[in-house]
């Protein structure tokens, strides 16, 4: 039987939804948000299915790398290596207002959440500003925990549909080793002011072979508890050379990681347990390119995916709706290359050659 993807993406949508407001249960404030997100929700749901009739696939999820720029330098950064992140922003970078354009046409096409990631987004104060404007829109906010200062607590307290997603490998000895010497008491400090606001927060979690049995435990997500985390983002290492293959998680890994977070669903039902691509597993591969999800870089450009960073159409050009069908896109989706199996992490980094011939060949035919 072939899979309905737009009731598989639905579906996900549902039970994150539903997952956060058992999570936020007992808080006032977020749970009231929360609720009101449910409806827009299942608004924005009832968008995508009417696009759906008229032959087009609207995903729940846009990442939108808001800027290059990052105030760290963390060991492997797949960003740094493919140089689409520096210590100094280009100047042809989306302005605030192109990217306000942005979140208005994803919100009128019924895309759920946005995902700010960078570089460091806490560097663009003025997409954040915008950003919170969106009240239907749930933008998890990637960060590296450092520019979590007043202004940011105080602006992520009036507008909850910003939520924190801070980044940490695991313990401080981890932590550290990654990001950088104290870096793990930053981020925890910052954790904690968010919770003496009563405010919640994410983590997202970079999965390794060395990290993995860490990062599942018990103790280190009884930790992150403790300090007000509600939700918990695992993302699968994606090798940035050939020398860094062996960090990500082999096959039998992979098979703990699912089992894991199937585990921790049931165990622990007042937090939220999101995981990339695992989820993936069970929806006939990527969902990538516009299938679940697209990314748009700091420029503009249209992508499949963070880690697939090749595009054939930018936004300040194009709608939002002509970037979802763009050649490359189409040609991922109906090639088959998106339900390709792979191991450690992402199909189309693992396939980066197969992807630059389509573009080429894109090109070629003009």
């Amino acid at each position: 039987m072939a899979l309905n993807i737009q009731r598989y993406m639905t579906h996900g949508v549902v039970r994150v939804v539903t997952d956060s407001l058992r999570a936020t249960a007992k808080n006032e404030k977020e749970n009231k948000f929360m609720k009101q997100f449910a409806v827009s929700s299942r608004k924005a749901s009832k968008k995508r299915y009417a696009a759906k009739k008229e032959g087009e696939h609207i995903p729940p999820f846009l990442i939108a790398s808001i800027t290059s720029s990052c105030n760290l330098h963390c060991a492997g950064c797949y960003s740094r290596s493919n140089h689409a992140c520096t210590d100094n922003a280009p100047v042809d970078q989306l302005t605030g207002d192109d990217w306000n354009k942005i979140f208005s046409e994803a919100e009128k096409l019924g895309i759920s959440f946005i995902l700010l990631a960078g570089g460091e987004p806490l560097m663009r104060y003025d997409v954040i500003k915008r950003a919170a404007e969106h009240k239907d829109i749930l933008f998890p906010i990637f960060t590296n925990g450092t520019y979590l200062h007043k202004k940011y607590l105080d602006m992520l307290n009036e507008n909850r549909n910003l939520l924190p997603i801070i980044s940490i490998e695991g313990d401080e000895k981890i932590t550290d080793e990654r990001r950088g010497e104290g870096i793990y008491k930053k981020v925890t400090g910052a954790m904690q002011n968010i919770q003496s606001r009563n405010m919640v927060f994410g983590v997202s979690v970079t999965v390794t072979s060395e990290n993995i049995d860490e990062v599942y435990s018990d103790s280190f997500l009884e930790e992150l508890y403790s300090l007000g985390c509600k939700a918990v983002i695992y993302v699968e290492y994606v090798p940035v050379t050939d020398e860094s293959t062996y960090l990500a998680p082999s096959e039998s890994q992979e098979e703990f990681m699912r089992k894991s977070v199937k585990r921790l669903r049931r165990k622990k039902r007042n937090m939220v347990f999101i995981s990339f691509p695992g989820d993936e597993k069970s929806s006939g591969g990527c969902v990538a390119a516009g299938r679940g999800f697209f990314h748009i870089n700091s420029h503009g450009g249209a992508e499949p995916c963070p880690f697939s960073p090749y595009s054939d159409i930018n936004v300040k050009n194009s709608s939002l709706k002509e970037a979802l069908k763009s050649p490359l896109f189409r040609a991922l989706q109906t090639e088959g290359l998106l339900q390709d199996d792979h191991v450690g992490g992402c199909t189309l980094y693992m396939n980066k050659e197969k992807v630059e011939a389509i573009l080429n060949s894109e090109v070629q035919n003009g």
